[in-house]
């Protein structure tokens, strides 16, 4: 089992860990909705992509509001 030959100084961890420091996600906005987004990825809020819809989450929401008003109903109804 290898052992080091020399203690590693205190100047020398921090040199060597220097680099390690994290730095800031960088946003850009979407272009529809203006709210902060990661680059090259799908907005979350709008559901966007380069000028497509992408992820349809008008016609999510418009489908589950359906089966709640179905669901409801026939609650209703028993």
């Amino acid at each position: 089992m290898g052992l080091p030959a020399k203690r590693r100084t205190k100047q020398s961890k921090r040199e060597r860990a220097a680099h390690f420091a994290l730095t800031a996600a960088s946003t850009t906005q979407c272009p529809k909705c203006k709210h902060a987004i990661l680059p090259h990825r799908v907005c979350q809020n709008c559901g966007y992509y380069r000028g497509k819809d992408v992820l349809h989450l008008k016609e999510r929401d418009e489908r589950a509001a359906k089966r709640k008003k179905r669901k409801d109903k026939q609650e209703a109804d028993k």
